[in-house]
């Protein structure tokens, strides 16, 4: 699909569908969801708890298949794709930050930033001028050395960001990226990310129950019971 001056979708789902078998019982997590993230874009996917909307960024992200429908990443679908290739691409596609941060406890805040870099075999030098030039991006210049304990939430949100950041992905895809901050450092983790949205065109689509949040997307998508809503 093109759009928006002849872009490509930099993420693009088609009439996806995820049924989960637990203890023996089918559940549809998607039960047939389109949608287009372009370049630049801002984009808000809200939901309450259970209505699919984790599922459909998991499939975005390429961390997951669908069971019926199409699924392209950087424009390839993902369905051709062996695991190594699908790996390959994510890694060039899209960056991820999550609510727990998944930051690795005993490495420095340099080395989790790099270690996007490592897969694609980036040396160790370059690895870590690009590491430390995407923490000074997010203001984190001077903790380079530290490890996630001694972070505080937002710091390591910030650092989370930056690995986002690094491989200078098509995409960010944020799952509650606030959850575990307070008001404050929330907000302030929101601004970085629209931030790097305006000034650096990486799309941004974040997952959201707050109704607060998806309010400062350009777009929003509402997910309930597996599909998408109509606009609102």
């Amino acid at each position: 699909m093109t759009g928006r001056g002849g872009a490509a979708a930099a993420l693009e789902a088609v009439d996806v569908t995820r049924t989960y078998r637990l203890e023996g019982v089918s559940v549809d997590a998607l039960r047939g969801v389109s949608l287009a993230v372009w370049p630049g874009d801002y984009l808000a996917i809200v939901g309450p708890s259970g209505s699919g909307k984790s599922t459909l960024m998991h499939l975005l992200g390429a961390l997951d298949r669908p069971s019926t429908g199409t699924l392209r990443v950087g424009g390839a679908d993902v369905s051709a794709l062996r695991p190594d290739e699908l790996a390959r691409i994510r890694n060039r596609t899209v960056g991820f930050v999550f609510q727990a941060f998944q930051l690795l406890p005993r490495e420095s805040a340099l080395d989790n930033v790099a270690m996007p870099l490592v897969y694609r075999g980036v040396r160790r030098a370059e690895r870590r001028r690009r590491a430390g030039a995407a923490l000074a991006a997010v203001g984190m210049e001077h903790r380079l050395r530290h490890t996630p304990g001694q972070l505080s939430g937002g710091e390591q949100q910030r650092v989370a960001i930056a690995r986002a950041l690094v491989g200078e992905p098509q995409v960010i895809l944020a799952d509650e990226p606030t959850g575990n901050l307070d008001t404050r450092r929330g907000a302030e983790v929101i601004g970085l990310l629209e931030r790097l949205n305006t000034e650096r065109g990486v799309a941004l689509v974040v997952v959201t129950h707050d109704p607060g949040i998806a309010e400062r997307a350009r777009r929003r998508l509402y997910v309930r019971d597996g599909l998408i809503e109509p606009a609102r």
